[in-house]
């Protein structure tokens, strides 16, 4: 009889230190794939952005506080594609953590449900910075997203199987809601294609590709190599003969080289959003499409 008392005692002390239900700790690479595990895991996930817009998620540094967040975590939603190759494998390595190790279930990466664009023949020094696999930004294209939207829920399911019927309605939800705004970003931006415009950098490939851009130029001679004096002057004379509509900066990009070239030639710059967080108004993955949108809209005016 005390025994048992002990025993329940015991067993209520335990049932007291624990939570209610244990969080799935979630480690996301880039603020547009946290936004999308938060929207799918709702309150079973924890989730965590090792970046933010305001930075370039190629150049990131493996930081002490986010090895001790990878150190925890249960599931890495990365990008994948090499984009985070500088930093994440360190980052994995140093945390000790064999569950988000690449190739095991807690190790997910948003590009292996989508087919990549622009994957060369062949690499070298002399490209820049290319990537072998393809290029990695596919986060503006909102069939991307859908894509893998549909392959994290089914990761979720299966390291957190508990709770896998609350992940498959919020799948079912999000990607409900999705498609109507897909509908309604394809039609607000019928006005869009064939618009020519020239980027920085070829991290909007996808958007361009989706809405129907013509993307003319990069400010950058190659992927990731700033441009020189001559190659600007170079630029300003091809561009000056047959002006594009827009210049895309991203939110992260140094305006300096955008502007200089703007008032060379007299085309506005418009400054997007590129990832959630990029603008006060792209507060998750819905309001990055709407302010895209909005704004190459207002700037083609």
């Amino acid at each position: 009889m005390i025994r048992t008392l002990i025993h329940a005692c015991a067993l209520l002390l335990l049932g007291a230190t624990l939570p209610a239900h244990a969080e799935l700790k979630v480690l996301a690479t880039t603020a547009d794939w946290g936004s999308l595990a938060k929207e799918l895991g709702g309150d079973k996930v924890n989730v965590y952005v090792a970046t933010n817009a305001l930075q370039d998620v190629h150049q990131v540094d493996a930081k002490p506080s986010l090895v001790a967040r990878a150190r925890t975590a249960d599931l890495v939603v990365a990008n994948g594609g090499d984009l985070e190759i500088g930093w994440l494998p360190v980052l994995v390595q140093e945390s000790g953590n064999p569950k988000i190790r690449p190739g095991s279930p807690g190790y997910f990466e948003a590009t292996s449900a989508v087919r990549l664009l622009d994957i060369p023949t062949a690499v070298d020094r002399s490209m820049g910075d290319i990537h072998p696999l393809g290029n990695p930004h596919i986060q503006l294209d909102p069939h991307n997203v859908a894509a893998v939207a549909k392959a994290l829920s089914a990761r979720l399911a299966a390291i957190d199987a508990a709770n896998a019927q609350y992940y498959q309605a919020r799948a079912a939800d999000f990607l409900g809601r999705w498609q109507q705004a897909i509908t309604r970003w394809e039609a607000q931006a019928v006005p869009l294609k064939g618009m020519t415009v020239v980027a920085i950098h070829t991290d909007q490939r996808y958007l361009c590709h989706w809405v129907g851009l013509n993307q003319v130029a990069t400010i950058e001679p190659k992927p990731g190599v700033p441009p020189s004096a001559g190659y600007l002057l170079e630029l300003v004379t091809r561009l000056s003969a047959n002006k594009p509509k827009l210049i895309l900066r991203n939110a992260y990009n140094d305006a300096k080289a955008a502007d200089s070239l703007s008032q060379k030639i007299g085309v506005p710059v418009v400054v997007l959003p590129f990832s959630v967080g990029g603008t006060p108004q792209a507060k998750d993955l819905f309001g990055l499409f709407d302010d895209t949108i909005n704004r190459l809209l207002a700037a083609s005016k």
